[in-house]
């Protein structure tokens, strides 16, 4: 029989339990068993010095292969390891043969939970897409039966908005079927995965320049954007790159809870152009707010300053809830909050829909959409809240008006014609 020349332990650990593995309890340096260690019966020699509880005498658990002879490399044997209990569990492997350094490990490991193979950490957001699904297709139905009924009145902006329902829509149920798909059978698709990383990215672009041109007072104050036009499609497509290639970082390839240097590379360009488009909507707001008040055009003063409010909880929030993800990630580096962990992504979704409502109330459709769209306006418009008058409406009521003073006139000279015949009169007869 050839002898055993090396031996390399994978370690199955819960992270609560991560000071079972090596010397902590007697030897706080020593992870390996050496010969003293031996003799006192608590290690064997060449092995990883794991304590075990004689109530979890099964945690942690170690899968042992060895090297025979001469032969570089070797095989582990296909093992189902079974856990008996909820909690953060991590895979090791470990050697204590300094002769080993330098080895490599090439293979693949699948964890599956009693209700499928989607991580912990992950499986509340398969339901949490689900019911974003349909409280986007319960918002857009609503929106459908407004513009329906008052389709003839319907405004550019109008458009935008149902484009942006639209792709929230296709966003929240594509990333449900993703985690369904997943769940079930423990691979990603590329192809599902790809498109829902798209919609994410187009949704949040087209949702963030929804946000500017309407700060900029886009078909309300202005009618186009003029020249800044390339400024806002030039942030858009950079926001688009940028956030899809984050996404795809994310998404595609193994699934680990450790946060890699690409991510960490691609998170902050995209956070430097949140800010941009922060910074621009608010001194467009700031703007636009101050035309409309030398206008004197109160009903649409006091929608920007209601949208204006919204905006600025919702950033207020977002600055609140990214410290919080901080203190989060800094206070729980091993994920023992990983029953936690999906409320991180989840919230920036709730937030995004939450806007995404309060933008349809405020520029809901109507039977009177010139009181908010853009209109040749002059410095004493006078804006009537209830009943906008046409310019035929106008133009008969002013026919109408002239009709009864000329009729008015004719009695009136009349009168006098007839007075003054019989003044004629009278001085015949004197």
């Amino acid at each position: 029989m050839q002898q055993k020349t090396g031996l390399v332990e994978a370690i199955i650990v819960e992270v609560k339990d991560r000071e079972k593995i090596g010397g902590s309890y007697l030897h706080s340096a020593a992870i390996c068993c050496t010969p003293d260690l031996s003799k006192e019966g608590s290690c064997n020699v060449g092995e990883v010095i794991i304590h075990q509880d004689p109530n979890y005498p099964y945690n942690p658990q170690r899968i042992q292969t060895f090297f025979e002879g001469k032969t570089e490399e070797t095989t582990m044997v296909l093992q189902t390891v079974e856990i008996n209990h909820t909690g953060m569990y991590y895979l090791y492997f470990m050697f204590c043969d300094p002769e080993l350094m330098g080895t490599t490990i090439s293979g693949r490991t699948v964890w599956r939970n009693p209700e499928g193979y989607l991580p912990g950490k992950m499986a509340p957001l398969m339901t949490y897409f689900g019911l974003m699904s349909l409280a986007y297709l319960g918002l857009g139905l609503v929106w459908f039966l407004w513009s329906v009924q008052y389709w003839k009145d319907i405004i550019q902006l109008q458009y935008h908005i149902t484009a942006v329902i639209g792709l929230g829509m296709c966003e929240m149920a594509l990333w449900y079927f993703e985690y369904a798909n997943f769940n079930a059978t423990g691979n990603r698709p590329m192809g599902i995965t790809l498109w829902a990383v798209t919609f994410t990215a187009v949704k949040k672009t087209v949702s963030r320049l929804l946000l500017l041109v309407v700060s900029m007072g886009y078909g309300v104050v202005r009618p186009t954007l003029g020249g800044v036009i390339f400024k806002v499609l030039l942030l858009g497509l950079t926001y688009f790159v940028f956030s899809e290639a984050l996404g795809l970082v994310e998404n595609l390839g193994n699934i680990d809870d450790l946060t890699g240097k690409a991510r960490l590379f691609l998170v902050l360009p995209v956070s430097l152009l949140d800010a941009c488009f922060i910074i621009w909507i608010f001194s467009a707001l700031s703007q636009t707010l101050e035309k409309l008040q030398i206008r004197r055009s109160m009903a649409k003063f006091a929608l920007y300053r209601k949208f204006t409010n919204s905006l600025a909880i919702s950033v207020l929030l977002s600055i609140a809830w990214v410290g919080y993800e901080l203190y989060f990630n800094a206070a729980d580096p091993l994920s023992e909050l990983w029953q936690r962990a999906w409320i991180i992504p989840a919230f920036w979704n709730l937030l995004a829909f939450v806007l995404l409502v309060v933008i349809c109330s405020l520029w809901a459709p109507s039977n009177n959409p010139t009181r908010y769209a853009y209109s040749e306006e002059t410095g004493d418009e006078l804006e009537e809240e209830g009943i906008s008058l046409t310019s035929s409406s106008v133009l008969l009521a002013g026919e109408s008006a002239n009709k009864q003073l000329e009729r008015k006139e004719r009695r009136a000279s009349n009168a006098d014609l007839f007075r003054l015949g019989e003044e004629v009169e009278e001085d015949k007869r004197e």
